[in-house]
């Protein structure tokens, strides 16, 4: 439970960062030439990853998308020069890959 509410906190700590300072997020969206507007649903995303991971339901299916979402975000990081941004992207696979562990291991909840 520890693990899942810790895994949580970091969704939790996307959602406020995205609602309290959108703008880095949209610059970064369109750096990669997608709409800043994306930062919105995202910050759903990250809202509704916290409370299914806090509550523990739809456990499975939740953590495999935000697995499927820190993979994917890694991209945004993918800069070989920046060593600041390539400790992002290897933290972001290695959440995706405690998240794909919590997947595996729990009981499917509705």
């Amino acid at each position: 439970m520890l693990g899942r509410y810790l895994l949580a906190a970091l969704f939790l700590a996307g959602t406020v960062q995205k609602a309290l300072d959108p703008a880095p997020v949209m610059s970064l969206l369109q750096g990669m030439g997608l709409p800043g507007v994306l930062v919105w649903p995202a910050l759903l995303f990250n809202v509704a990853i916290a409370v299914s991971l806090i509550s523990g339901r739809y456990l499975r299916p939740a953590a495999l998308l935000a697995a499927a979402y820190c993979a994917g975000t890694s991209l945004f990081h993918l800069v070989p020069d920046d060593p600041w941004q390539m400790s992002i992207f290897v933290k972001n696979w290695a959440i995706a890959g405690g998240l794909l562990v919590l997947a595996a291991h729990s009981r499917q909840s509705a």
